[in-house]
């Protein structure tokens, strides 16, 4: 079991920045895979960007250069940095743990880009 706390969503201006962060309840050293997804109203939930244990990450290209996701093990947190936000990137955001194949979602954290 494990269970994941988002925080950091809000209200910004486009342009501006956000750091979410998500707190993980096991070691996030354990996961098979962790990332950020997001899910717009009346779209489906797609993938942000992901790393690895390794530290290799990826993102969707429509956040590459913008976004970047990161982890402190030490914490059992992962980060994604939201750089030049735009309103196409307003939607709930949700933390994701894999472990064997199982995913674990946190409860997720609105992000609104609005000027």
């Amino acid at each position: 079991q494990v269970q994941l706390v988002e925080s950091g969503g809000g209200l910004v201006q486009p342009g501006g920045s956000l750091r979410l962060a998500c707190v993980a309840s096991r070691n996030i050293f354990e996961a098979n895979g962790l990332g950020w997804y997001r899910q717009a109203p009346g779209k489906q939930r797609e993938l942000v960007a992901g790393i690895t244990s390794s530290g290799s990450t990826n993102s969707a290209d429509s956040v590459k250069d913008r976004f970047t996701i990161s982890r402190d093990n030490a914490k059992n947190t992962i980060y994604l940095q939201m750089n030049s936000l735009k309103p196409e990137d307003t939607a709930v955001y949700y933390c994701n743990y894999n472990l064997l194949g199982y995913n674990y979602w946190g409860q997720g954290t609105q992000v609104t880009v609005a000027s």
